[in-house]
């Protein structure tokens, strides 16, 4: 069934289902599947999550200009799997620009990070899905 959140996103909640953050990504959830997200790539996975029912989804999304490194994106995306402090984090992808002149693409999913070069995008975006987030512990981690 689908079922609309806090976020005002319709999320649909049976073994494969769909997400759409504010920032635009395009979240798709199932064993193996592609995501396309507001860069334009297609993303591939091998996730699968499974969610009950009556589980409320929200989104942390913003754009930004700040730039990172390379470490500091690694090592905000790990503190991602802390629920005490962020609330349960189900997916984090984002475009942003390195202190050193190139952009970074990140995937996150509990447990897995992923952060490469990738092409330039005109603003950094962040789109941060999952259920009972700390919307202000999830900004302040990237800065935002």
């Amino acid at each position: 069934h689908e079922e609309e959140c806090s976020c005002g996103h319709h999320h649909e909640h049976h073994h494969d289902h769909d997400e759409e953050c504010e920032c635009g990504h395009h979240h798709h959830h199932d064993h193996d599947h592609e995501e396309e997200c507001s860069c334009g790539h297609h993303h591939h996975g091998h996730h699968h999550h499974h969610h009950d029912a009556d589980e409320v989804f929200s989104s942390v999304g913003c754009e930004t200009a700040k730039r990172y490194t390379k470490e500091q994106l690694l090592e905000s995306l790990k503190a991602l799997n802390d629920t005490e402090r962020f609330g349960t984090v189900l997916r984090a992808k984002g475009i942003v620009a390195g202190e050193d002149g190139k952009w970074y693409h990140f995937d996150f999913t509990p447990e897995e990070e992923e952060v490469r070069e990738g092409s330039a995008a005109t603003t950094g975006l962040l789109c941060i899905i999952g259920a009972q987030l700390n919307e202000a512990a999830v900004k302040q981690l990237f800065g935002v």
